[in-house]
């Protein structure tokens, strides 16, 4: 249930009000099968899993939604055979070997053979909407993923316009002075990991894992000019996760404080533990992007 990665786009939470009946809005973009001729297909299902109906389940102010994936799978390597046996039979018959334009028609008219025939990979993507505090969370560290969740929300909801967030103050420059030893906010405190590059250069860098950041050896890396791209913060000794410059959180961990809590509360069946789950996991990452959005100066991009 716990989210792996976050990321985040921002709505006015005086929108809030228009965001009515989530279910209604959603049953009317289901996954569907994919087609004979199509690659993929997308829609929602219900967070629940197969077998069950609703499709967004809300826990105060923050409602779960699950966005239903279908890919179809087609190697590179068989549709290239194919179309080598296919270019093959042609130049045995018309004794060349076809030109660009032909080679093109005889791709379309593989994957026209070959699409029907196709497996469909099932996909599952989470997301929630904290409708008090204006923020989308999607379970996702691919920007072209989050992307297609808060599109599929804009189709669902006829409007809504979430915008992917943007920090005013430097990212970069505030991780790497977090390194150099310039003070961290209350609350926070360093990792054991982190990506240091030469902005001149980008190609240039030292990945750092399962080291104490505050070493020789990595202020060396900062007094040769590399800057802090990523780094692993530590969040009230309750959350863990990397902070990426482009505001993406990676590799976020839910500690022993929380995961302790949550088996006090264990519930009996496997709905209510998912509510509490949910719950408590939506409360922790609500504080925690209050206190980033303070510390960042995180606001939707324009």
């Amino acid at each position: 249930m716990f989210f792996r990665n976050l990321t985040l786009f921002r709505f006015d939470p005086a929108l809030a009000g228009e965001l009515t009946d989530l279910d209604a809005r959603l049953a009317a973009h289901p996954l569907r099968p994919v087609g004979p001729l199509e690659l993929s297909s997308r829609g929602f299902v219900s967070p629940f899993g197969r077998g069950e109906d609703a499709l967004a389940h809300q826990v105060g102010k923050a409602t779960l939604l699950t966005l239903g994936g279908l890919d179809k799978l087609l190697p590179a390597a068989v549709v290239n055979q194919a179309l080598a046996e296919k270019l093959d039979a042609l130049a045995e018959r018309q004794g060349r070997r076809p030109g660009g334009r032909e080679r093109k028609r005889l791709r379309d008219e593989v994957l026209t053979d070959l699409l029907p025939r196709a497996f469909a990979r099932p996909s599952r993507l989470n997301g929630y909407l904290d409708l008090g505090a204006g923020w989308v969370v999607v379970d996702s560290a691919s920007r072209k993923a989050a992307e297609g969740f808060v599109s599929a929300l804009r189709e669902a909801f006829g409007s809504f316009p979430a915008l992917p967030v943007a920090a005013e103050a430097s990212t970069r420059a505030l991780m790497t002075g977090w390194i150099a030893g310039s003070g961290l906010p209350e609350g926070f405190a360093l990792g054991d990991e982190c990506e240091l590059r030469d902005p001149t250069d980008t190609r240039v860098l030292a990945r750092v894992q399962r080291h104490d950041l505050g070493s020789e050896e990595v202020r060396a890396h900062l007094e040769a000019g590399k800057q802090a791209f990523r780094v692993a913060l530590v969040f009230e000794e309750r959350l863990s996760f990397v902070l990426g410059e482009d505001l993406v959180l990676r590799k976020l961990k839910f500690l022993d404080a929380v995961t302790e809590q949550l088996e006090q509360d264990r519930a009996e069946d496997a709905r209510a533990e998912m509510d509490a789950a949910f719950a408590l996991m939506s409360g922790e990452l609500g504080r925690l992007l209050a206190r980033l959005e303070q510390e960042l100066s995180l606001t939707a991009a324009a």
